[in-house]
């Protein structure tokens, strides 16, 4: 199975903002580019699930203009992580001892106090690949149209060889680390096509 992950087109919000579920608009001339570029890379009749956050449908609304044999589904799970009372404020506002709970413990603190744990983040992203695999692998591509975090989940994902069937729960404790956890993903607009059938990396 090929996944590809696409960011969403850079958003119309100020630099240093934490903006996980807030609902910011994209840029509409950089996502109308970002689309033209994954309109011509894209296999035929791949499949295309967006996140429900407007910064990713537009980028979705576009691509499937240009290319109409796409299929478009809507999954809530493709949102970035849910940041709490975070949403909104300046990274470098937030009290330094929460962010410091947040990396102690990394996997279980709920961001923002009413925000995801990164392992709940996780468990989340799991189940939407668990529902978006195909039955085989050659009935073509599933691409994802989402966020950076849920990039850097996929990433986790396939480094702990859970990215792929048999699908065993995933039950705490993930042993999930801020230092662990990937910091590589996709820039604005920008995609990456994983080859999960073989356990291999990102193309």
């Amino acid at each position: 199975m090929q996944l590809w992950i696409v960011r969403h087109a850079q958003p119309l919000i100020a630099p240093g903002l934490c903006y996980g579920t807030l609902d910011v608009p994209a840029d509409a001339q950089a996502t109308q580019a970002a689309a033209q570029t994954l309109a011509l890379s894209l296999p035929k009749d791949a499949v295309v699930h967006c996140s429900t956050l407007q910064r990713c449908e537009l980028l979705a609304r576009h691509l499937i203009g240009l290319r109409p044999d796409l299929s478009l589904h809507f999954d809530a799970r493709l949102r970035e992580m849910d940041f709490g009372s975070w949403e909104g404020q300046r990274w470098d506002s937030l009290p330094p001892q929460a962010l410091k709970d947040w990396t102690d413990d990394f996997e279980n603190y709920r961001c923002g106090g009413t925000g995801e744990s990164t392992g709940q983040f996780v468990a989340r992203v799991y189940a939407a690949l668990q529902h978006a695999w195909p039955a085989a692998p050659e009935q073509g591509s599933t691409v994802w149209i989402t966020h950076a975090g849920v990039a850097r989940a996929i990433d986790w994902l396939h480094q702990q060889k859970r990215a792929t069937p048999p699908w065993a729960p995933l039950c705490p404790p993930l042993c999930l680390s801020a230092h662990a956890w990937p910091q590589h993903a996709p820039g604005f607009g920008q995609s990456v096509c994983w080859n999960l059938s073989s356990h291999q990396g990102p193309a």
